[in-house]
């Protein structure tokens, strides 16, 4: 089973390489080949940084996205997005302007507007997940976030809470993202991570 770890310039790829290796996985190809893509069983979207910068990065990669569209919607293969990488699959991002992003599941990325202002911005630290649908690759417990904006939307599988709620999952049919960051969410994370693995949506 080969599982693509996609590189366009945007994720702490060996972080999540290193993370997945530790949950089990064998064959993860690091790759900015969109060939690879489009036979890999398994596609991870990692993503540090600005919505724009990510989408327009991804954008640069040829073939990219089209591998991605055509394994993940016509073939079915488990798809996860880690932070940026989840936040790309909105319609719109709106940070330094309104972008597009993959329009995979509905909705807007935002700027996190606390209801306590004394809450930081970024929402940075240890935070619980709360399930809010059934899904097997989600169970609660606490998880390590590092963000300023975040998904407003449909298909919310589960939320966390800085003095107000933010979205921490999204999914349908094959495709999981998480706002939190699972390689750096230790045993919650390497569990996620073994889940995902063993994910047969």
């Amino acid at each position: 089973m080969t599982l693509a770890l996609i590189d366009y310039g945007a994720g702490n790829l060996h972080s999540v390489a290193n993370a997945l290796k530790a949950a089990g996985a064998e064959d993860i190809a690091i790759t900015d080949d969109a060939d690879l893509v489009a036979k890999a069983d398994r596609i991870v979207l990692p993503g540090v940084g600005a919505f724009a910068a990510c989408a327009s990065a991804l954008r640069a990669v040829p073939g990219m996205i089209e591998a991605m569209e055509q394994r993940v919607h016509r073939d079915g293969v488990p798809f996860l997005g880690i932070c940026v990488g989840m936040q790309l699959l909105a319609d719109t991002g709106e940070e330094f302007g309104v972008h597009p992003g993959l329009g995979w599941i509905k909705g807007t990325v935002r700027r996190l507007a606390p209801l306590d202002t004394q809450a930081k911005v970024p929402h940075m630290g240890w935070n619980d997940v709360r399930a809010v649908s059934p899904h097997p690759m989600i169970v609660e417990g606490e998880a390590y976030f590092l963000h300023s904006y975040a998904f407003d939307g449909a298909d919310v599988l589960a939320t966390s809470d800085h003095a107000g709620p933010v979205v921490a999952a999204i999914g349908r049919d094959t495709i999981v993202g998480v706002q939190f960051h699972p390689e750096k969410s230790q045993r919650y994370g390497l569990e996620f991570l073994n889940r995902f693995l063993k994910w047969r949506p």
